[in-house]
């Protein structure tokens, strides 16, 4: 299977990301991203911070990957097809069968 992947697809995802991520699939991020090196103790730490809310963390969430570029942003969406694999259809992330669509290099 093959899907969209980078910086651009998570801004355009961004507003139904924050809306339907799961808390759970945030933590689960979180540690993938820690784990990868994307993110430091820091960096989880501030997303945690709005853990009162779960759109102020998935927000939060998107936005750090997002300046971080096209490395993290794979990481993330690469995270999230294990972690919730009924969301990345929702929010456009597989591509069509035909493989119209980006796709990774």
């Amino acid at each position: 299977m093959r899907y969209v992947v980078g910086d651009k697809v998570l801004q355009r995802i961004h507003s139904e990301f924050v809306k339907t991520v799961k808390i759970a699939v945030i933590k689960g991020l979180l540690d993938d991203l820690l784990q990868q090196k994307v993110f430091s103790t820091e960096d989880k730490d501030s997303v945690m911070e709005k853990g009162k809310i779960k759109t102020d963390m998935a927000r939060c969430l998107i936005d750090m990957v997002i300046r971080k570029g096209e490395r993290a942003s794979r990481i993330m969406i690469e995270s999230m097809m294990k972690r919730d694999p009924d969301l990345c259809p929702t929010l456009g992330l597989i591509a069509s069968p035909a493989g119209v669509g980006e796709l990774l290099p």
